[in-house]
């Protein structure tokens, strides 16, 4: 299984904007075939930080993730309210198995 967890760090004043974009993506997402998890989570002693938690089949099927529509139009929404790029930090996923 394929992971990437997103780190996002959005502008303070941006969060709820940020939350409502993303669940939309979270929604289409989640559709995909490929696709076997994406959590979005918040922490919560700092409401603006994000991560975003995806698991794939495999990496194509990730990579076709950002092929979607929806994707594209949640990485431009988003885009502005970012307080420093997401950095995206990939993992291998062993359990469950895929």
């Amino acid at each position: 299984m394929h992971v990437t967890l997103v780190h996002v760090r959005v502008k303070p004043e941006s969060v709820a904007g940020f939350i409502a974009a993303t669940r939309a993506n979270h929604e289409a997402s989640i559709k995909e075939p490929g696709n076997r998890r994406f959590d979005v989570l918040q922490a919560p002693e700092d409401p603006a930080h994000f991560i975003l938690y995806e698991a794939y089949v495999s990496a194509e099927a990730a990579a076709a993730h950002k092929q979607t529509a929806h994707y594209a139009a949640w990485r431009d929404a988003v885009a502005g309210m970012m307080a420093e790029p997401r950095r995206g930090e990939p993992m291998h996923g062993l359990f469950p198995a895929p």
